[in-house]
Formats: structure tokens, sequence, C-alpha cells
């Protein structure tokens, strides 16, 4: 089994403002079959890491345009279903407003593929809709941007809330193993533990 990363740039859009942004897309699988976590601006160096191994799905941690500008080209490529959270269909209509995701994530949902056997946790506060993906076997949680190397998302924007963010981050990350790996939506990944006292410290200062 393995874990692949595939990087690309491209623009992150909300509230009327631009931001250039590089945005990290999680292969997971083994050399038959995969899933692909979040499809950023570059659909066709996806299917190229990918090199022809069957896609299960496209996993969408959320519905922010950076993270899934690039999800109906590599649906149709590779002939895999998208799954979104459905309360970031709102931000899913922006990019897509004539097509609808496949599958809609909820809380509990499990996805085995290649080894790794992977629930989904409904993390709001960065966007409504925001999941994580944790295998606890492993143990590894893909982030997106409700955890990053440094402490929490980003809130202040339409549909974002800092103390939701917190709650979340409390009640559902830190009390996995201190010992797992976060591979987060931008820039370098990190761990439960590393990110523990920042985390506790903002739920004490601002909760």
């Amino acid at each position: 089994m393995s874990i692949e990363l595939v990087t690309t740039d491209g623009i992150f859009s909300l509230d009327g403002e631009d931001f250039d942004v590089t945005n990290n897309i999680w292969i997971i699988g083994d050399d038959r079959e995969v899933v692909v976590v979040d499809a950023a601006h570059d659909h066709l160096s996806i299917v190229e890491a990918v090199g022809g191994r069957r896609v299960r799905r496209i996993l969408l941690t959320h519905g922010h345009n950076d993270h899934i500008n690039a999800a109906a080209a590599l649906a149709d490529a590779v002939d895999a279903p998208i799954a979104l959270h459905p309360d970031d269909r709102m931000l899913w209509d922006v990019v897509y407003p004539d097509r609808s995701p496949d599958i809609d994530l909820a809380e509990g949902a499990r996805i085995d593929v290649g080894g790794h056997d992977l629930s989904v946790l409904h993390t709001p506060g960065h966007a409504p809709g925001c999941c994580c993906f944790y295998d606890e076997r492993t143990a590894v949680l893909f982030s997106g941007d409700t955890l990053f190397c440094g402490g929490p998302g980003a809130t202040g924007r339409s549909f974002s809330d800092r103390p939701t963010i917190l709650r979340t981050i409390r009640e559902r990350l830190l009390g996995l193993p201190g010992h797992t790996v976060v591979h987060t939506g931008h820039g370098d990944s990190t761990t439960i533990e590393a990110e523990r006292p920042l985390i506790e410290e903002l739920v004490r200062s601002e909760l």
C-alpha cells in the first residue's frame, strides 16, 4: 500500500479575492487501485500519477474551488465518482453549476482501498462540509484545510467559523493517537502531537 503526493499550483477564489496557492493532492492505495484526495488545478498531473490504476473515488475534503476545480475533468478521464459532503454543495455549485457530485460523504462512512481503511470524519469550520479521512490501521489522517502544520485552517471568510473549527479539532482530531501523521491540503505534513499544544492554547483562550 502507498501514499503518494502530487502538488499543483493555481488560484483560490472566495469573496471576490484571488490568492495564489499550491495544493496537495494525495493518492492512496496500491499498484491496482487508489482513491484521490482532492483534485486541484491540473487534472493531467493527477492522471499521470495515477498511472492507469483504477480510481475508486475522488474524495473532496471540502468545496473551495482550489480543491475541486480539476475534479470533473479528472472524473471523466479516469471514470471515477466524485464524493463531497452535501453541506458544501453551495461552494461546489459556483464551480460546477450544471453538474452534481456523485456521492454524498457522511460521517462514519468507510472507504477500503489498497490496504487502507479510511473513515470519514465530518470536521466543519473552515467550510461547513469539511471532511477528514482517517486510517486507524496506519495512523494517518488526511486533513484537507481543517488542520495544518502550525494550527487550524483559515476562517474569517464566507461559510467559515473560528469557534467551530477549534471545537471540531478539539473534539474530533486531538483524541487521535499523538503519533498520527497528518497529511494536509497545503504545505508540510505534521502529527497530532505536534499540533496539540497550540490547539489546546487556542481553545483555552478563545472558547
